[in-house]
């Protein structure tokens, strides 16, 4: 009887801290910080028990996912993220709002965010609070912090310098040459032009890029993970707004069952191909592509015992390029399409750029070729503006901290909505809604107010180490495009761009493809026929 009497009391202490703590997490502490931030200036929609304002957020998606833009118009922001475009209107740049019992600090002006991402002293590590986008990214170099990003960084680095890049031009131009080449033969069998849906061809194009440039010659392999990453970022994305309770991510749910198979799949995929690099081993290395060079740096040096990266994290990387590595760039050569075809006028120039520096014979451009296309680096970086693959950045407040003279409780997330701030009129002026290349004539940092505005890449000591490696083979795409085929929007194009972790076009790119050759020989039997029924 005293044992049971003990056993009771001790579950009931259990429970009486279980629910006291769960009081202070879901009621006491949103509050506290609610009142505090309020007090130095800082608002927002009220906190509501346990969900926060995710409610709210579901709702307003819900209420712009069917909604559709003017094909001039650029501002996917009420479509995409109307809780950024309804609470600043309200609230101001700097405002606070919960994804469930967390702060969610909103920091959309540009001297806060330069606080932010140009910190060399840990203050504001990654935010990893959804397991579903840590497992379909990896803890690689993207998400890790502090001296593991310094290790993984010491690794991944060499694999980005500029000549190993220049050097993977070629397998780039032959992959855009293997997509066109069957453009090319659909224009045989139907005539004057094709129609072709865009978007899912650059997915399918730089999956083969990166499964060459990360695998080499095992790249069919890694075309498979390509596939079941796909599949892993919508059902992370699934998840984005819902309140993220830990001991869920165990339960066997329909949802968690089948990202625990895809992940299964894609480690085990990696691993054999990395098992059979490293059995292949000849005396000149582990092999030139990106795996080769990144195996190759965590070999044992000077007698070590331990290498840099230890098999898990080596997979982890594999799937930080392959995600990074293609998902990002796909959607850049599907916006870089769209605006091309809607602004005839660019097209024109950057061909006749891509003629006078590449050559007139459709000849492939070389790395040193693709650095004097000076008006192709304008318009992606104008693309890179108005449709940022990646249209927030995360981060977290490691600590109590100052962020521009707001004390921010440690734990907090502080968000910054990339979308909005390039489309600030008071950082790009008064055109910043408007589709201008000219603005980044004078380079990056003085297109806009401010130097580091453009956020398409991140910035400062944490900036996408993949930057280089995307606007290369977006150069190169697009200048082999250009060479060979004019683009038109087909009628059948709805302009809704949405969010998928990136940024996507809703209904696709159906774009009208017509051969440059077929176009020239028009024109000049066009001006013939005039000649002659002129005489």
């Amino acid at each position: 009887m005293g044992l049971a009497w003990m056993v009771a009391a001790a579950v009931a202490a259990v429970l009486a801290s279980w629910a006291f703590n769960a009081l202070v997490r879901l009621v006491w502490r949103p509050r506290a910080i609610a009142r505090r931030l309020r007090a130095q200036g800082v608002r927002g929609p009220g906190y509501r028990f346990f969900s926060g304002n995710l409610g709210e957020i579901k709702r307003l998606r819900a209420e712009a996912a069917g909604a559709t833009l003017a094909v001039g118009d650029h501002d996917f922001v009420p479509l995409v993220q109307p809780h950024h475009r309804a609470w600043i209107s309200l609230y101001g740049r700097t405002f606070l709002y919960w994804n469930g019992a967390t702060p969610n600090v909103c920091v959309a002006d540009v001297n806060v965010v330069k606080q932010v991402l140009f910190d060399r002293t840990g203050l504001y590590p990654k935010n990893l609070m959804n397991p579903h986008i840590t497992r379909l990214l990896g803890k690689g170099l993207v998400l890790t912090d502090g001296d593991d990003w310094k290790r993984h960084r010491k690794v991944v680095h060499p694999a980005f310098n500029m000549d190993k890049l220049k050097m993977m031009t070629a397998t780039m131009s032959d992959c855009a040459r293997s997509m066109m080449s069957d453009w090319e033969a659909q224009l045989t069998n139907s005539g004057d032009s094709v129609e072709v849906e865009l978007s899912s061809q650059f997915e399918e194009l730089t999956a083969d890029v990166i499964s060459h440039t990360v695998f080499g010659s095992s790249y069919k392999e890694g075309r498979q993970v390509f596939l079941a990453q796909r599949e892993l970022q919508f059902l992370a994305f699934s998840t984005a707004f819902n309140v993220q309770i830990p001991a869920l991510r165990y339960l066997p749910t329909s949802k968690n069952l089948r990202t625990w198979k895809l992940d299964k799949q894609v480690r085990g995929m990696l691993t054999d191909i990395i098992k059979t690099r490293l059995a292949n081993k000849n005396t000149s290395g582990y092999g030139n592509d990106l795996l080769g060079l990144m195996l190759e740096s965590c070999a044992p040096e000077h007698g070590a015992e331990t290498p840099l990266l230890s098999m898990d994290e080596i997979i982890d990387e594999c799937k930080t390029f392959f995600f990074a590595g293609h998902d990002t760039t796909s959607h850049l050569l599907t916006w870089a399409s769209f605006l091309l075809s809607t602004h005839p006028e660019w097209q024109d120039k950057l061909r006749e750029e891509v003629r006078r520096e590449c050559g007139d014979n459709q000849q492939e451009p070389s790395g040193d070729m693709l650095n004097k296309l000076k008006l192709v680096n304008m318009f992606l970086l104008e693309t890179l503006r108005l449709y940022s693959p990646v249209t927030l950045i995360q981060r977290k407040a490691g600590s109590d901290l100052e962020l521009g003279g707001v004390r921010v409780p440690e734990g907090a997330i502080l968000t910054i909505p990339i979308a909005t701030i390039h489309r600030d009129k008071e950082v790009w002026g008064e055109d910043a809604g408007e589709f201008r290349p000219e603005r980044f004539e004078n380079g990056v940092t003085r297109a806009a107010k401010h130097p580091n505005a453009l956020l398409s890449f991140s910035s400062g000591p944490r900036s996408c180490i993949g930057q280089n490696f995307a606007m290369i083979e977006a150069k190169a795409v697009i200048a082999m495009i250009l060479q060979k085929f004019s683009l038109e929007l087909s009628p059948k194009y709805v302009h809704a761009p949405m969010d998928v972790i990136t940024l996507r076009p809703r209904h696709g790119l159906p774009m009208l493809l017509k051969h440059l050759q077929i176009l020239v020989k028009l024109m000049r039997s066009n001006v013939e026929t005039h000649m002659t029924t002129g005489l």
